[in-house]
C-alpha cells in the first residue's frame, strides 16, 4: 500500500476535503461541453445523454470518449476496493487517462470541487460518495442522469429512481487489530470499552465529513441500542469511549497502523482485509472482525458530474465500473459489488475473489437517505461534544 486511504478525513461520509484543495481550481480553462470532442452519432449532445443509446450507441460513445482522451477523477486511492486495477484496466481497454486529484479526500471535497471548479478543465467528471453524500449531490442538482446498461440490474433502493447516483460497491464496519500490538484483538463494540484498549481505538476519518467513519458512529448505535431513526446511541458510545481514555483521535490510515500509531481501526472490512494481506509482508498480523453487536452494511455510489468536462469519458468509465469487468475487480479488493447477486445468478462473478469475503450473517439493511439525512444532521451537532474534554 503506497499511498494512504480515502479517509475521508474531515472526510465524511461524508468525506470531506479540504477548501483549499479545490481553491486552484478555478486556475483552469473553461472546457466546452458541447465541443466536438463531445457530439455522438448524428451530432447528439453526450453532456446530457442519459444513457449510451442517447449517446448514439455503445461504438459513438466510446470514440468520442477517446476523442476527449481523458477522465478527471478524484478521492480514489489506487489502494481503496481495488481502485488501482480498475484505473489500469480503463486505461488500458479505451486508452484514456485516468488523472486522480487529491486521491486521499473525501466525499464532501468531492462536491466542494465539483462546485468550485464548474466550467473548468480540471473539474472532475466523476464521483465516488458515500451514500448520503452521493444523494446530498443529486438534491443540489450536481449531478447528472444517467443509466448504465445495468442499470435495471441493480437493486431497488441502491439507486436513485432518476439514475443521478447509483450505489456500486460496499461492505461491512469491522474492527481492524494489530495483534502483535494488542494481546486479545476485540470482536465487538463492547469490546472496544475495556480498559486494556486505552488510547488505541481509532476510527478512519471524521463521521461529520467520512463514510466510514459515519458508518462506525451508526453502527455504534446499533450495537448500543439505537437504530436507524436514532444515532444518538452512536455519540454516547464514543463519549464514553473517550472518557474510558480509549478512543484514538489519530485519523487511522495504512500509515498510522503500520507505525503502531492505530492499532485498532473501526473501518470497513474491504479495506481492514486489504491491509491485512498488504501487511503481512511488513511484519505485522492484521486480524479483522465484523462486531456481531452492530452489524452495519452500506455502499458508496457513483454519479457524473452534470457539468464534467468529459461527458463522454464520464459515461464511459460508469459502463466500465457496472461490467462485469469492473464489478469484479472491486471483488477483488475485497468490496461486495452493487450487482454482486446478479453476477453469481448469471455466472459471471469471481468465485475465487467472493470466497476470501470476511463471512457475515443474514441479510443487511440500510438506512433511508430521510434517516441518513437526520443521522448527519445530529452528528454534526453533537460530535465534537462528544469527543471532547
Amino acid at each position: 500500500m503506497t499511498t494512504a486511504p480515502r479517509i475521508r478525513r474531515n472526510t465524511g461520509i461524508a468525506l470531506a476535503l479540504t477548501a483549499s484543495a479545490f481553491a486552484l481550481a478555478a486556475c483552469g480553462a473553461k472546457s466546452d461541453a458541447k465541443s466536438v470532442d463531445s457530439a455522438g452519432k448524428g451530432g447528439q449532445n453526450i453532456a446530457t445523454a442519459g444513457s449510451a443509446k442517447d449517446a448514439g450507441g455503445m461504438d459513438a460513445l466510446v470514440t468520442a470518449a477517446k476523442k476527449e482522451g481523458t477522465l478527471n477523477a478524484i478521492a480514489i486511492p489506487r489502494d481503496w476496493a481495488n481502485y488501482g486495477a480498475i484505473i489500469d484496466g480503463f486505461s488500458k481497454k479505451y486508452g484514456i487517462k485516468v488523472a486522480v486529484d487529491n486521491p486521499d479526500g473525501t466525499s464532501q471535497d468531492e462536491i466542494n470541487a465539483v462546485k468550485t471548479r464548474k466550467g473548468q478543465d480540471r473539474a472532475p467528471d466523476v464521483l465516488d460518495l458515500g451514500a448520503s453524500f452521493a444523494q446530498a449531490a443529486a438534491q443540489q442538482g450536481l449531478t447528472a442522469p444517467y443509466r448504465v446498461e445495468a442499470y435495471d440490474k441493480i437493486a431497488e433502493g441502491q439507486k436513485d429512481a432518476q439514475a443521478r447516483w447509483f450505489n456500486d460497491y460496499g461492505g461491512y464496519v469491522s474492527i481492524g487489530c494489530d495483534a502483535k500490538r494488542v494481546k486479545e484483538c476485540p470482536q465487538t463494540f463492547a469490546d472496544l470499552l475495556k480498559p486494556q484498549y486505552k488510547g488505541q481505538v481509532a476510527l478512519n476519518g471524521n463521521p461529520t465529513k467520512s463514510g466510514s467513519a459515519f458508518a462506525g458512529v451508526y453502527a455504534a448505535s446499533l450495537a448500543s441500542g439505537g437504530s436507524f431513526d436514532d444515532i444518538q446511541p452512536g455519540l454516547d458510545f464514543f463519549a464514553k469511549l473517550k472518557k474510558s481514555g480509549n478512543y484514538n483521535p489519530v485519523e487511522s490510515t495504512p500509515a498510522t497502523v503500520e507505525k503502531g500509531e492505530t492499532p485498532i481501526s473501526i473501518d470497513w472490512d474491504y479495506l481492514n482485509s486489504g491491509y491485512g494481506e498488504e501487511f503481512k509482508t511488513k511484519g505485522l498480523d492484521w486480524k479483522v472482525a465484523v462486531p456481531t453487536d452492530g452489524v452495519y452494511a452500506q455502499y458508496y455510489s457513483q454519479a457524473v458530474n452534470k457539468d464534467a468536462p468529459h461527458p463522454a469519458a464520464a459515461r464511459l468509465w460508469q459502463e466500465y465500473l457496472y461490467s462485469a469487468e469492473g464489478q469484479n475487480l472491486w471483488l477483488k479488493g475485497h468490496a461486495r459489488p452493487a450487482l454482486m447477486t446478479v453476477m453469481e445468478q448469471d455466472g459471471t462473478l469471481d468465485k475465487d475473489a467472493a470466497a476470501k469475503l470476511p463471512k457475515v450473517g443474514g441479510t443487511p439493511k440500510f438506512p433511508s437517505e430521510q434517516q441518513t439525512a437526520r443521522a448527519k444532521t445530529v452528528l454534526a451537532q453533537g460530535w465534537a461534544k462528544a469527543i471532547s474534554g
